[in-house]
């Protein structure tokens, strides 16, 4: 029977807001005599690490802030043995609970051969609007909006801040749109050059690393973050924070103007509250370009 083997991914940490990462695609197998397909052979990035022992195993170190990781025990004092050692651990561990709301921009001018000239359709800033709406009706204590630089994003972000007075916005080019790792099933009607998986995916990689993690051990309430970004940018981290396989990221399809809702744990656990959400809006206002 044919099989394939789930690329293994280990996240490592970003000691500052971007970092350009080694990332390599996955070959898909050529078929054998008899219909079936050679195993998917994967050299994992040099960043990697060791391999986890296999799908469907939890690795509780993902982003590499889990407590007995983060102390030097070369150094602990023999003396004082577990009782600093457990000190030394409190002091590392999670608080609190992040709620992280990934919002994709609302529809937009896609024939315009310019970015910057990519601006929403009327329909998108009515998107945007009710998507605005729906997070102020959650009524929750909202800490920052992050926004992907590019056009779409920008506008998006303006429209649904208006909803949320006082919450403060940062704009990073991390978030911007690209093609994150080589699909598979591939799909015909789009094929980036390799290099495109080379150069995006190392920096969507590096925006899943420095926004998606447990809380620091300093903070002491459960924050709730808004990003604003794009459909193969969330479907990415989506997979990355639950550790699906990452090339499956196109198999999941966000409308515009969707929340997809993830919850990470003070132990790093990671759920899935909502994906591509859109109940809120009228069918008639719901579009995917």
């Amino acid at each position: 029977m044919a099989f394939r083997q789930a690329l293994q991914l280990a996240a490592c940490g970003l000691a500052g807001g971007s970092a350009a990462v080694l990332f390599s695609a996955v070959a898909v197998g050529k078929p054998r005599a008899g219909g079936d397909a050679e195993p998917r052979v994967v050299e994992p990035p040099a960043w990697a690490g060791a391999a986890r022992p296999g799908p469907g195993v939890w690795d509780p170190n993902w982003d590499r802030r889990e407590p007995l990781s983060l102390v030097n025990l070369r150094k602990r004092n023999l003396e004082s043995g577990e009782e600093e050692l457990t000190s030394r651990l409190d002091h590392c561990k999670a608080k609190a609970t992040r709620h992280i709301f990934l919002i994709r921009h609302s529809q937009y001018h896609v024939d315009a051969s310019l970015e910057k000239d990519r601006t929403l359709t009327p329909l998108g800033r009515e998107q945007a609007e009710l998507t605005g709406l729906r997070l102020a009706s959650l009524g929750l204590k909202f800490n920052k909006i992050v926004h992907s630089s590019m056009t779409r994003a920008v506008e998006t972000t303006d429209i649904i801040s208006k909803h949320l007075p006082g919450v403060c916005k940062v704009s990073t080019d991390l978030l911007r749109e690209g093609a994150p790792i080589e699909p598979d099933p591939p799909v015909s009607h789009w094929k980036p050059e390799a290099v495109q998986y080379y150069e995006d995916g190392a920096r969507i990689e590096a925006a899943f690393r420095n926004y998606i993690h447990r809380a620091d051990a300093k903070q002491q309430e459960d924050s709730y973050e808004i990003f604003i970004c794009h459909a193969n940018v969330i479907r990415y981290i989506v997979c990355r924070a639950l550790q699906f396989p990452p090339e499956g990221w196109l198999r999941l399809s966000l409308n515009n103007g969707s929340i997809t809702h993830l919850v990470v744990r003070p132990d790093g656990r990671v759920a899935l509250r909502a994906l591509g959400d859109t109940g809120f809006m009228p069918p008639d206002k719901i579009s995917r370009s």
